[in-house]
Protein backbone atom coordinates (compact mmCIF):
# COMPACT_ATOMS: atom_id res chain seq x y z
CA UNK A 1 0.00 0.00 0.00
CA UNK A 2 1.71 3.67 -0.98
CA UNK A 3 2.14 5.58 1.87
CA UNK A 4 2.46 9.51 2.08
CA UNK A 5 6.25 8.78 2.33
CA UNK A 6 6.61 7.18 -0.65
CA UNK A 7 5.55 10.06 -2.23
CA UNK A 8 8.22 12.31 -0.43
CA UNK A 9 10.60 9.86 -1.11
CA UNK A 10 9.83 9.67 -4.82
CA UNK A 11 9.95 13.34 -5.19
CA UNK A 12 13.41 13.62 -3.34
CA UNK A 13 14.63 11.34 -5.81
CA UNK A 14 12.99 12.90 -9.03
CA UNK A 15 14.45 16.65 -7.78
CA UNK A 16 17.63 14.62 -7.05
CA UNK A 17 18.23 14.13 -10.76
CA UNK A 18 16.02 17.27 -12.22
CA UNK A 19 18.73 19.04 -12.86
CA UNK A 20 20.59 16.67 -15.05
CA UNK A 21 17.95 16.15 -17.33
CA UNK A 22 16.56 19.98 -17.96
CA UNK A 23 19.85 21.69 -17.83
CA UNK A 24 22.51 20.48 -20.50
CA UNK A 25 25.06 22.90 -18.33
CA UNK A 26 24.60 20.17 -15.70
CA UNK A 27 24.69 17.22 -17.69
CA UNK A 28 27.88 18.81 -19.21
CA UNK A 29 29.97 19.45 -15.97
CA UNK A 30 28.79 15.87 -15.01
CA UNK A 31 30.59 14.36 -18.15
CA UNK A 32 33.49 16.60 -17.89
CA UNK A 33 34.10 16.04 -13.82
CA UNK A 34 33.26 12.26 -13.79
CA UNK A 35 35.50 11.58 -16.94
CA UNK A 36 38.48 13.59 -15.36
CA UNK A 37 37.65 12.54 -11.03
CA UNK A 38 36.05 8.82 -11.76
CA UNK A 39 37.02 7.78 -8.21
CA UNK A 40 35.80 10.60 -7.10
CA UNK A 41 32.28 10.41 -8.85
CA UNK A 42 32.11 6.65 -8.18
CA UNK A 43 31.99 7.18 -4.52
CA UNK A 44 29.54 9.96 -4.44
CA UNK A 45 27.16 7.69 -7.20
CA UNK A 46 27.08 4.76 -4.96
CA UNK A 47 27.36 6.53 -1.37
CA UNK A 48 23.75 8.13 -3.01
CA UNK A 49 21.94 5.48 -5.31
CA UNK A 50 23.11 2.28 -3.35
CA UNK A 51 22.11 4.12 -0.30
CA UNK A 52 18.39 4.86 -2.03
CA UNK A 53 18.71 1.89 -2.94
CA UNK A 54 18.77 -0.12 0.61
CA UNK A 55 16.28 2.54 1.61
CA UNK A 56 13.82 0.81 -0.61
CA UNK A 57 15.07 -2.56 0.49
CA UNK A 58 14.34 -1.15 4.02
CA UNK A 59 10.70 0.10 3.13
CA UNK A 60 10.19 -3.61 1.53
CA UNK A 61 10.89 -5.31 4.80
CA UNK A 62 10.03 -2.96 7.71
CA UNK A 63 7.42 -0.98 5.83
CA UNK A 64 9.59 2.31 6.40
CA UNK A 65 12.36 4.25 5.27
CA UNK A 66 13.77 5.08 8.44
CA UNK A 67 14.30 2.79 11.16
CA UNK A 68 16.46 3.86 13.95
CA UNK A 69 19.94 1.98 14.50
CA UNK A 70 19.84 1.76 10.33
CA UNK A 71 22.28 4.20 10.09
CA UNK A 72 22.13 6.52 6.77
CA UNK A 73 25.49 8.09 7.00
CA UNK A 74 27.66 4.85 7.91
CA UNK A 75 25.96 3.09 4.98
CA UNK A 76 26.53 6.14 2.86
CA UNK A 77 29.96 6.13 3.28
CA UNK A 78 30.85 2.43 3.18
CA UNK A 79 29.24 2.42 0.23
CA UNK A 80 31.17 4.96 -1.30
CA UNK A 81 34.09 3.05 -0.64
CA UNK A 82 32.78 0.22 -2.38
CA UNK A 83 31.73 1.77 -5.23
CA UNK A 84 35.43 3.03 -5.54
CA UNK A 85 36.20 -0.50 -5.42
CA UNK A 86 33.94 -0.98 -7.96
CA UNK A 87 35.12 1.29 -10.58
CA UNK A 88 39.01 -0.30 -10.00
CA UNK A 89 37.00 -3.59 -10.97
CA UNK A 90 35.67 -2.35 -14.06
CA UNK A 91 38.85 -1.44 -15.24
CA UNK A 92 40.49 -3.97 -14.25
CA UNK A 93 38.49 -6.73 -15.55
CA UNK A 94 37.55 -4.32 -19.04
CA UNK A 95 41.13 -4.80 -19.59
CA UNK A 96 42.37 -8.21 -18.16
CA UNK A 97 39.43 -10.31 -19.68
CA UNK A 98 40.14 -9.16 -23.05
CA UNK A 99 43.69 -9.61 -22.66
CA UNK A 100 43.01 -13.15 -21.11
CA UNK A 101 40.73 -14.29 -24.66
CA UNK A 102 43.32 -12.99 -26.86
CA UNK A 103 45.52 -15.40 -24.98
CA UNK A 104 43.03 -18.17 -25.35
CA UNK A 105 42.80 -17.45 -28.91
CA UNK A 106 40.08 -14.84 -29.66
CA UNK A 107 42.09 -12.23 -31.40
CA UNK A 108 41.11 -8.36 -31.12
CA UNK A 109 38.87 -9.22 -27.71
CA UNK A 110 40.20 -5.66 -26.53
CA UNK A 111 39.09 -3.71 -30.19
CA UNK A 112 35.66 -5.86 -30.04
CA UNK A 113 35.31 -4.48 -26.44
CA UNK A 114 35.66 -0.98 -27.46
CA UNK A 115 34.14 -0.75 -31.00
CA UNK A 116 30.77 -1.09 -31.63
CA UNK A 117 27.98 -3.15 -31.21
CA UNK A 118 28.47 -6.69 -32.14
CA UNK A 119 28.06 -10.01 -31.73
CA UNK A 120 32.07 -10.43 -30.92
CA UNK A 121 31.92 -7.52 -28.22
CA UNK A 122 28.33 -8.89 -26.82
CA UNK A 123 30.96 -12.44 -26.27
CA UNK A 124 33.55 -10.42 -24.76
CA UNK A 125 31.48 -8.00 -22.15
CA UNK A 126 30.07 -11.44 -21.52
CA UNK A 127 32.79 -12.75 -20.87
CA UNK A 128 33.84 -9.93 -18.87
CA UNK A 129 30.73 -9.80 -17.07
CA UNK A 130 30.94 -13.42 -15.72
CA UNK A 131 35.07 -13.00 -14.63
CA UNK A 132 33.74 -9.45 -12.50
CA UNK A 133 30.64 -11.57 -10.88
CA UNK A 134 32.66 -14.45 -10.06
CA UNK A 135 35.74 -13.83 -8.99
CA UNK A 136 34.98 -10.17 -7.17
CA UNK A 137 31.36 -9.77 -6.44
CA UNK A 138 31.14 -12.58 -3.71
CA UNK A 139 33.97 -10.99 -1.92
CA UNK A 140 32.24 -7.40 -2.39
CA UNK A 141 29.02 -8.79 -1.31
CA UNK A 142 30.14 -10.80 1.90
CA UNK A 143 32.21 -7.54 2.64
CA UNK A 144 29.05 -5.29 2.48
CA UNK A 145 27.32 -8.36 4.66
CA UNK A 146 29.91 -7.94 7.87
CA UNK A 147 29.57 -4.17 7.32
CA UNK A 148 25.85 -3.47 7.41
CA UNK A 149 26.09 -6.06 10.03
CA UNK A 150 28.66 -3.92 11.85
CA UNK A 151 26.89 -1.24 11.51
CA UNK A 152 23.60 -2.37 13.50
CA UNK A 153 25.88 -4.04 16.00
CA UNK A 154 26.59 -0.01 16.77
CA UNK A 155 23.31 0.76 16.69
CA UNK A 156 23.76 3.12 13.37
CA UNK A 157 25.92 5.65 15.20
CA UNK A 158 28.73 7.67 13.50
CA UNK A 159 30.31 5.17 16.24
CA UNK A 160 30.46 2.73 13.69
CA UNK A 161 32.92 4.11 11.41
CA UNK A 162 36.16 4.22 13.67
CA UNK A 163 34.96 0.94 15.48
CA UNK A 164 37.57 -1.83 14.69
CA UNK A 165 34.85 -4.42 12.34
CA UNK A 166 35.23 -8.06 14.03
CA UNK A 167 35.72 -9.28 11.06
CA UNK A 168 36.18 -12.87 12.69
CA UNK A 169 33.28 -12.91 14.50
CA UNK A 170 30.64 -11.65 11.77
CA UNK A 171 31.89 -13.66 9.41
CA UNK A 172 31.89 -16.88 11.38
CA UNK A 173 27.87 -15.74 12.03
CA UNK A 174 27.07 -15.25 8.77
CA UNK A 175 23.78 -16.85 7.49
CA UNK A 176 25.75 -18.92 4.43
CA UNK A 177 23.07 -20.80 3.39
CA UNK A 178 21.19 -17.64 2.76
CA UNK A 179 24.37 -15.76 1.60
CA UNK A 180 25.24 -19.03 -0.63
CA UNK A 181 21.96 -20.14 -1.96
CA UNK A 182 20.29 -17.09 -3.10
CA UNK A 183 22.97 -13.78 -3.22
CA UNK A 184 24.99 -16.03 -4.68
CA UNK A 185 23.83 -19.10 -6.07
CA UNK A 186 20.42 -17.12 -7.73
CA UNK A 187 21.49 -13.58 -7.82
CA UNK A 188 24.77 -13.72 -9.34
CA UNK A 189 23.76 -15.62 -12.68
CA UNK A 190 19.86 -14.72 -12.75
CA UNK A 191 20.86 -10.39 -12.39
CA UNK A 192 24.36 -9.79 -12.14
CA UNK A 193 25.33 -11.27 -14.92
CA UNK A 194 23.34 -10.36 -17.74
CA UNK A 195 22.94 -7.05 -16.01
CA UNK A 196 26.94 -6.41 -16.21
CA UNK A 197 27.01 -7.90 -19.40
CA UNK A 198 24.56 -4.57 -20.60
CA UNK A 199 26.95 -2.46 -18.16
CA UNK A 200 30.36 -3.53 -20.22
CA UNK A 201 28.31 -2.55 -23.48
CA UNK A 202 28.41 0.68 -22.76
CA UNK A 203 30.71 3.86 -23.24
CA UNK A 204 32.96 3.50 -20.30
CA UNK A 205 32.00 6.94 -19.01
CA UNK A 206 29.09 5.74 -18.35
CA UNK A 207 29.39 2.51 -16.78
CA UNK A 208 29.60 3.01 -12.95
CA UNK A 209 26.62 4.89 -13.89
CA UNK A 210 24.61 2.57 -14.73
CA UNK A 211 26.37 0.11 -12.28
CA UNK A 212 24.95 2.19 -9.60
CA UNK A 213 21.52 2.45 -10.62
CA UNK A 214 21.34 -1.43 -10.05
CA UNK A 215 22.36 -0.41 -6.59
CA UNK A 216 18.78 0.36 -6.15
CA UNK A 217 18.26 -3.10 -7.21
CA UNK A 218 20.49 -4.59 -5.04
CA UNK A 219 18.65 -2.54 -2.24
CA UNK A 220 16.10 -4.83 -3.28
CA UNK A 221 17.67 -8.07 -3.88
CA UNK A 222 19.66 -7.49 -0.15
CA UNK A 223 16.02 -6.84 1.72
CA UNK A 224 14.82 -9.93 0.35
CA UNK A 225 18.21 -11.73 1.25
CA UNK A 226 17.46 -10.24 5.02
CA UNK A 227 13.73 -10.89 5.22
CA UNK A 228 15.22 -14.47 4.41
CA UNK A 229 17.83 -14.05 6.93
CA UNK A 230 15.39 -13.46 9.98
CA UNK A 231 13.83 -15.51 12.36
CA UNK A 232 10.04 -15.80 13.62
CA UNK A 233 10.82 -13.57 16.17
CA UNK A 234 12.08 -10.86 13.85
CA UNK A 235 15.76 -11.23 15.17
CA UNK A 236 18.58 -12.03 12.92
CA UNK A 237 19.67 -15.35 12.37
CA UNK A 238 23.40 -16.46 13.33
Amino acid sequence: MIKRADIYFTLFVVFLFLPLVLSDQAFSFYKTFNHEHGLVTSFIKFAVLATLGELIGLRIRTGSYFVKGFGIVPHMVVWGFIGVTIKMAFIIFALGTPAFLEYLGLSDAAEALAGRLSGEKVLVAFATSIALNTIYAPVMMTFHKITDMHILANGGTLKSLVTPIRFKEIFVNLNWSVQWNFVFKKTIPLFWIPAHTITFLLNPDYQVLFAAFLGVMLGAILAVADMMDERPDGKQNN
